[in-house]
């Protein structure tokens, strides 16, 4: 695809300009844009008040040193960042990553991303995003609990449950998100939602855990019902991950009758013909941080192969990429293609680089971008906001009726969004359109800021 309209080609040169060292980012605004070229056209609003160069300038980007001492007692060093996109429609809201390839680039993607994720949500979000280039891997307890203490001294500054509310994402999990609120509260001296995927005993909303994965299977089976009349039922599915996204989206898919064969982490992944059993990855990965080969060595008939891109070589009907950004090239689409895949829908961020969604859209793949289908995440981030304002809490399954709720509205308002803008069965297209939409219009009723 080409972005065709001559507003939309003005700010996304001018993007290239100032940001041409931030690939991860422009990648996610070209993206978006080669969509928007029919909404544009019918709403000149939007270049009269300047909204698409706001929308791809964060309203602020901190950047800042964390230092803290390891184990045998010497400095380190980290950088920081928490970049707060948009706040048309809500508080910032979006997680933090922390990972050796957390860039102000990649920050900035995810944050561009969160805008439209969390509008599709119809909670009332704004989007942001931050991290850190620590790695969680290989530290003790101790040293984990001192980087988020130093990490939070400063990010303190900038957030609070009418402003800004973090949450978890890449090794950003119950442990870091308790030593990260625990200095808040030290801090500050309050107790609010500032952050969510808090647990149960102080804040924490049922459900949480679960989210992103049970929603992810929830959109995908509500795609599929909407454009396909098909199900989960009786197909093989393949899963990138093994963190909560995958170990969840693992649980639902076979909870709705698919077989799910593979499971992956940086190092490699497995295939189970049989199925995966997930109560050995959950013991794997949530009970002693272990790595996915464990698996082949636990589970009679299974393989383990090097390389987690390897993945995507195995034959399934539907793909679920849950590990990282740009997991899945033009090649591996291609094999997936080959090998009789007719669904990816993304539970990871970012998963496919823009040569493999050419694929699927070449080969009439039902393609879910992650803005869409990985957005149960931050919808229960949101409803456990709901629950710190109201001092309650609502039962799991409660929780999930409205989750399940949401991630079928997100298809809905997709698919209608789509069709309004010539373009019919495009969920990418539609979640974009309806995303932006949204918060496009918030900021033209609320003047230049």
């Amino acid at each position: 695809m080409a972005i065709t309209n001559e507003y939309l080609q003005r700010v996304y040169a001018q993007a290239e300009k100032r940001d041409g060292d931030q690939p991860e980012f422009l990648q996610a605004v070209r993206e978006v844009f080669e969509t928007l070229g029919p909404v544009v056209e019918a709403n000149p609003q939007y270049e009269a008040n300047g909204i698409l160069e706001r929308f791809i300038e964060p309203e602020r980007a901190v950047k800042f040193r964390v230092c803290w001492v390891d184990d045998e007692g010497k400095v380190q060093v980290n950088r920081g960042y928490r970049i707060q996109f948009n706040s048309a429609i809500g508080p910032y809201k979006g997680g933090l990553r922390f990972h050796p390839t957390v860039t102000e680039s990649v920050v900035k993607f995810l944050g561009f991303e969160q805008i439209l994720k969390n509008s599709l949500t119809t909670l009332p979000m704004g989007g942001g995003k931050g991290g850190s280039d620590f790695d969680p891997k290989g530290k003790s307890d101790a040293e984990v609990m001192r980087f988020c203490q130093a990490f939070m001294t400063e990010l303190q500054r900038h957030i609070g449950q009418f402003t800004d509310v973090p949450a978890g994402d890449i090794n950003v999990g119950a442990r870091e998100i308790g030593y990260l609120f625990g200095q808040y509260k030290r801090i500050r001296d309050e107790f609010t939602g500032v952050l969510t995927g808090k647990g149960l005993e102080w804040g924490g909303s049922l459900a949480r855990t679960e989210a992103t994965g049970y929603g992810l299977c929830y959109y995908t089976a509500e795609a599929l019902d909407k454009l396909r009349g098909d199900s989960f039922e009786g197909k093989t599915v393949a899963i990138s991950g093994s963190g909560n996204v995958a170990i969840f989206a693992t649980e639902k898919a076979q909870a709705l009758g698919a077989k799910v064969v593979t499971a992956s982490d940086s190092n490699g992944y497995i295939y189970d013909p049989n199925g995966i059993q997930l109560d050995v990855v959950k013991d794997i990965k949530l009970g002693h941080r272990g790595r996915i080969k464990e698996y082949a060595d636990r589970v009679p008939g299974s393989e383990y192969h090097e390389g987690f891109t390897g993945v995507w070589t195995v034959p399934c009907d539907i793909a679920l990429p849950c590990a990282t950004q740009n997991e899945i090239d033009e090649e591996s689409a291609k094999t997936l293609v080959k090998n009789g895949c007719t669904v990816v829908c993304e539970g990871a961020n970012m998963p496919s680089t823009p040569e493999a969604i050419a694929v699927y859209q070449a080969n009439g793949v039902l393609y879910g971008p992650a803005k869409a289908a990985n957005a149960g995440g931050v919808a229960v981030s949101g409803l456990e906001m709901s629950q710190n304002s109201y001092r309650l809490s609502w039962t799991f399954e409660e929780t999930d009726e409205k989750l399940h709720d949401i991630m079928k509205d997100i298809v809905a308002s997709s698919l209608e969004a789509a069709e309004k803008y010539g373009k019919k069965g495009d969920l990418m297209a539609g979640a974009n359109i309806a995303g932006f939409i949204k918060v496009a219009d918030s900021m033209v009723a609320q003047g230049a800021y």
